[in-house]
């Protein structure tokens, strides 16, 4: 697994030190598209071949409370650098937090097996070293897609492959087979948490890779500013007709996910009859309506 990061870090570098020359493609955002949709249609193949059914054997196999605490022992083992993120973007408050609820399901929770702290008001939040770039206003550069790690951009593709790396305790385990035990366990943990969302991308998409593609940089933006993204023009212009196109296709909906682990409130919200999101493009027109899932390593949108 080290032998095929490095091999993407140096796709990546390789990428940035070109200049990301185009290979065809109409969205500015995404002039690698050739290159994106191939290992897009290898990211899906893989995952509807191996991964999913993996992780339909795990959720058939284990109960629902041992899965629960597989999800939550892996989303705590993120909190200490999420913490460290929100300190370094400046969000002292939310940092402490972070440490607090690490501090408390590490201990009360025992290893963070049981999430204690939503309970005592210490919420989960999503941070990473590409959003602190962005945040220092370091540019996104173009979207890629990467063979088995799926969406990212090259900020953030650099990132995760450099410090977020370095601060992963699964990445920087020494004994190599419990590694890669602890890894694997992961991703099939994480893929488990998806099934249930998985078919709404195929029915709402009219292109299944621009919609995870807008999917994906919509969410990255949506997490880099808390929620609140600056808006278009166009997608202001556009905003009335977004409404009424999301209500008459999809009855329900959940938010966009991507690059964390859903918990039990958000999966429950992803069920729920929610306000539909929509899909649109770099100029706001919108595409499709529908729940993006995240695909393969990353849980990034897209390749279910």
């Amino acid at each position: 697994m080290r032998v095929l990061q490095r091999s993407i870090m140096l796709v990546l570098l390789l990428l940035f030190t070109s200049g990301c020359a185009s290979t065809g493609g109409n969205d500015p955002r995404d002039p690698l598209e050739s290159f994106n949709r191939a290992m897009f249609s290898f990211n899906d193949s893989v995952d509807k071949s191996v991964l999913k059914p993996v992780a339909e054997g795990y959720r058939s196999v284990f109960p629902g409370f041992v899965r629960t605490g597989v999800t939550n022992f892996f989303s705590n083992l993120e909190d200490l650098w999420i913490a460290v993120n929100q300190l370094l973007q400046g969000k002292v408050e939310q940092g402490v937090s972070d440490g607090w609820r690490f501090a408390v399901n590490t201990t009360v929770g025992i290893l963070g097996l049981f999430d204690v702290a939503s309970e005592f008001g210490f919420d989960k939040h999503n941070e990473d070293f590409g959003q602190t770039l962005a945040i220092w206003g370091v540019g996104s550069g173009p979207y890629v897609v990467l063979p088995l790690f799926g969406s990212t951009t090259l900020r953030d593709g650099l990132s995760r492959f450099t410090l977020d790396r370095l601060a992963d305790p699964v990445a920087n385990v020494d004994h190599v087979p419990t590694r890669n035990t602890l890894f694997v366990e992961r991703l099939v943990s994480k893929r488990s948490d998806l099934l249930g969302i998985g078919g709404v991308v195929e029915e709402a998409a009219l292109d299944k890779y621009s919609f995870s593609r807008d999917a994906y940089l919509q969410r990255r933006e949506s997490l880099i500013h808390d929620g609140n993204p600056p808006r278009s023009p166009r997608a202001d212009m556009d905003s009335d007709e977004s409404s009424q196109l999301a209500s008459s296709r999809v009855p329900a909906l959940a938010r966009i996910v991507s690059g964390t682990y859903p918990t039990p409130a958000l999966l429950a919200e992803m069920s729920a009859n929610a306000a539909p999101t929509v899909v649109t493009d770099g100029e706001g027109k919108p595409v499709s309506v529908g729940i993006a899932d995240a695909p393969l390593l990353t849980r990034s949108v897209g390749g279910l």
